[in-house]
Formats: C-alpha cells, sequence, structure tokens
C-alpha cells in the first residue's frame, strides 16, 4: 500500500516450477477485460468490455457488462450482464430486471448487477477440476441492487442487494432480498441505533443507504460438511459477505433463512476472539470439492474501516466503527472456526505492527484456491496481483500498469486464473523464468551503486539489536512472555 515513487509494473516473479500456470484475467483499468499469460503478454483485450467482474469460460468466451449506469442515479449498477466469445460477439445477455427511467437519459431495462454473479455447472466462477461453468445453456445467478423502504432497519431509501436466478432464456426463477431477513443478522442496539441514523448514506439518486453493500455470492456445491449429515451446508446453498457489516453468512436457498453467520461481532465466543475482527471483507466463499482446503471459508479480509456499533475515538458515531490498517487472507474450517491458514503482513515477511500496512488493500481483493494448494491474491487497491505457496513462498508476481484518467488508480478489483485449455483460439505459451531482482542491487540508470567509499571504524561501538524497543508496541508483548 506504501508506493514508492517508481516500481515496474507487469510481470515481476515468475517461477514455473512452483506455479500454476495458465492465463489470468482481470479488469484493465478503464480499459477493458484483459486476459493475459504468465509471462504478461496480452493475449486478448476484449476492448470496453466492463468487469465487475470479468471471468473466463471455457472455450474462450468471457463475462462482463457493455456499461453501468449514471452514478448520479445509481450506485455501482451495470446495465446487463453478457457472455462475449472470443471475437466480442454476444453469445448470452440479460438485463430484464428493472426498467429505467432516470432524468436526462434513455429508458431502458437495466441487470442492475454488481459485484459477482455465478453460472451454474460451477459454484465459485473459477477454476475447479471437473466442475465447468456452462456455456450454451443453464441458469445464472446474479447479485443485483434494488431501491426499498424497511422502516425495521432505517426511515431513508436503502440500496438493498438481492440474489436473482435466471435461466437461459432470462426468466427470473428465484430471487432473495437481503433487507427482508434483517432479524437474523444478530445486530446489537447500538449497531442498529446508528444503522438507523446512518445506514452508509451515498450521494446516488438523491441519498439512498448501501446498509449491507454484500460484495461477493457464490454457491457452496459438493461439500465433505453435507456429506457428514450438516444441512447447513447443502450444496445448493449460497454465501455471501456483506463488507458495510462485517458479516458473512450461508442462506438456506430452499428456506431464505440464513443457516450459519460469521460476524457482525468477533468477541462473543472464544473461537471468534481467535479469529479476530473480521473487517470490510471480500469474496468469501467455500473452496470447492477437489481443491486443496476444500470446504474451509477462504476470506480476502481488507481490513481498513467499516461495521455498525458501538461509538469510539475513530468513530464518533459507529459508523464504520471497526479499523484495522492492513489486510489479511484467511482459510476457515466453518465447523470450527479454526483458522486453517492465513497470510498476512507476517507471512509476507513484514516486521507488525510498523509494516504492516505493506500488505493492505482497505477496497475491492479476492483469492482463489489453485489445484496445486497455492492461492492467487488480488491485493486490489495496489493493482497487484500474486500467487504465493501454502508456505508463503511468492511465485508469481504481475502489477497492472493501467491507471484511470477518470478515476487515477490502477485498482484490480478481482482476478481469475485458468487453464491453458480454457482458451483454445491461441497455442500454450512459452514460460519463461523471471528470478526477483536483488533489491538492494536494483539501480535505475544514474543511480549509484551501494557501497561506502569510505568506511569509519569508531572504537566502542556496540552491535545492533532487534525489533524489541520499537516506538510502537506490537500488543502482544506480554502474551509473549
Amino acid at each position: 500500500m506504501s508506493y514508492p515513487t517508481v516500481y515496474p509494473t507487469g510481470v515481476t516473479i515468475y517461477n514455473p516450477k512452483k506455479a500454476w500456470s495458465g492465463y489470468t484475467i482481470f479488469q484493465a483499468r478503464e480499459v477493458g477485460a484483459l486476459l493475459i499469460d504468465m509471462n504478461g503478454s496480452e493475449v486478448n483485450l476484449w476492448e470496453g468490455l466492463h468487469g465487475f467482474p470479468n471471468k473466463i469460460l471455457p472455450g474462450g468466451y468471457v463475462m462482463g457488462h457493455l456499461g453501468d449506469r449514471n452514478n448520479n442515479f445509481g450506485m455501482q449498477d451495470q446495465t446487463d450482464l453478457v457472455q462475449v466469445d472470443w471475437e466480442g460477439n454476444i453469445a448470452w445477455k440479460f438485463n430484464q430486471y428493472e426498467f429505467i427511467e432516470d432524468p436526462g437519459e434513455e429508458p431502458q431495462w437495466m441487470a442492475r448487477q454488481h459485484h459477482d454473479y455465478q453460472r451454474e455447472g460451477n459454484p465459485v466462477g473459477y477454476y475447479v477440476p471437473g466442475m465447468e461453468p456452462q456455456t450454451d445453456k443453464g441458469n445464472t445467478l446474479i447479485l443485483v441492487h434494488k431501491n426499498v423502504k424497511n422502516p425495521k432497519i432505517s426511515d431513508k431509501l436503502l440500496l438493498d442487494d438481492v440474489i436473482i436466478e435466471v435461466d437461459w432464456e432470462g426468466n427470473i426463477v428465484w430471487e432473495w432480498a437481503c433487507n427482508e431477513h434483517f432479524d437474523e443478522f444478530g445486530f446489537d442496539e447500538a449497531a442498529k441505533n446508528i444503522l438507523s441514523r446512518d445506514p452508509n448514506m451515498r450521494t446516488s439518486g438523491g441519498g439512498m443507504g448501501d446498509w449491507m453493500h454484500v460484495n461477493s455470492m457464490s454457491v457452496l456445491g459438493p461439500n465433505k460438511f453435507y456429506d457428514a449429515g450438516d444441512e447447513r451446508f447443502h450444496p445448493d446453498n449460497i454465501i455471501i459477505d456483506g463488507r458495510e457489516t462485517n458479516i458473512i453468512c450461508i442462506i438456506d436457498k430452499k428456506t431464505g433463512k440464513i443457516v450459519w453467520k460469521l460476524g457482525p461481532n468477533y468477541d462473543t465466543s472464544e473461537e471468534l476472539k481467535k479469529i479476530g475482527w473480521i473487517i470490510g471483507q471480500h469474496h468469501a466463499h467455500m473452496i470447492p470439492k477437489g481443491l486443496p482446503g476444500e470446504g474451509n471459508i477462504l476470506i480476502f479480509d481488507n481490513g481498513g474501516w467499516a461495521g455498525y456499533g458501538v461509538p469510539n475515538p475513530a468513530s464518533p458515531t459507529g459508523a464504520k466503527n471497526a479499523r484495522r490498517d492492513y489486510s489479511r487472507v484467511l482459510e476457515i474450517d466453518p465447523t470450527t472456526l479454526k483458522i486453517v491458514w492465513q497470510y498476512t503482513p507476517a507471512e509476507a515477511g513484514f516486521v507488525m505492527p510498523t509494516d504492516s500496512e505493506r500488505f493492505y488493500s482497505p477496497y475491492i481483493s479476492s483469492a482463489q484456491r489453485l489445484p496445486n494448494g497455492n492461492t492467487l491474491i488480488t491485493e486490489g487497491s495496489d493493482g497487484r496481483i500474486f500467487e504465493v505457496t501454502p508456505d508463503y513462498e511468492v511465485v508469481w508476481e504481475y502489477i497492472s500498469p493501467y491507471k484511470g484518467v477518470h478515476l487515477p488508480t490502477n485498482m484490480v478489483y478481482r482476478a481469475y486464473r485458468v487453464p491453458y485449455e480454457w482458451v483454445p483460439q491461441v497455442e500454450r505459451p512459452v514460460e519463461t523464468a523471471i528470478e526477483p531482482v536483488d533489491l538492494t542491487t536494483f539501480r535505475m540508470p544514474g543511480a549509484a551503486p551501494m557501497g561506502a567509499k569510505k568506511t569509519t571504524v569508531i572504537e566502542g561501538t556496540r552491535p545492533y539489536q532487534g525489533d524489541k524497543a520499537l516506538c510502537v508496541a506490537a500488543g502482544d508483548e506480554v502474551e509473549e512472555k
């Protein structure tokens, strides 16, 4: 998160022997859907195809959107969800959720899609052996917006998160609305108080409360917990996470009820205290059957600011009352709530807490489990995508060079890795290793090398010590004793 003034972009590290090689798809800021190989060669750019997110399907199809609604009237509403082929021809399209008549704009049907969708055949939208998303049939789960009023939450207009299921012909065959389950989320009185007064008000449309801000939605799929008889983890059930509330929950597809949940508070049991406060998280999903860690919940725990509750010095009103200035990737067993694997600034090799912000994306981001056990992490606010082994070695890294004009950042919302076989239109690329640069000797042209021209020895100096006497305490020194 702390940039130097000058830094390389493109692929900076690649170890073909340890990486799970394939193509990577992501939204190049204000350019389009971009497919790259492991050395960063740009294999195909679907120019102007929006991506919230973009996903690749077998056969070289890509999913995305033709545009988004005028921000003066809608908050992150995509006009449609489309599937296009390798040449950009539209193979499937859905936009028939709500007919929109915004002042000064062309009246039109819109999907109002945002943040996520899942095509039948695959529960999570990334590569899983034996679970290929369908490309010429099948239903699609889509996360959409709807403006609602619900006095139980607030007297203000709410931007609600809704999940719809549409068939190949575009008929809506199932629908679930978040606000209708408010009582099931476990908000305490302090949270209800600030939610009522300020449900995360945004200026779009004259003001609306983006109270939950669901940013991830996927299906559980087949899993060992359901196989063992735990009905909470029925393969058809859906997992979502709400950034603004710090909630991750599983929805029973048949009843619509919440049957499993993390948050909004993380101090109500010893198991939750050990997890620590999850804040502003993204891309919470169950690792599909057939991948290492199957059945566990993988989460990009952003940190940053989110939540509703008791006011504190950082949150005088109680809005966004949980804060942390670094990120974590957590893999949690959903039955024991134990952290099975994690990647935090400590595993990244940074000194905590003084260097923690070097792994930090306070918004967007994701994590994908790969077939060899590695994890593809999108540290979104930095435009950084990297692959890390189970023992924390970075074996591939890419920094997006695409910086926006309307929004001057190289942010990447989410990236996905797929096998070469999913893109039959091009030959398998040559994989060329890129060794990590030795930063102690890496110099710009004209810069002097490291090394003093003269070394002066002073009698009586003592050796340097470690980090126990930093100005900032880590907060765990007493526990360490």
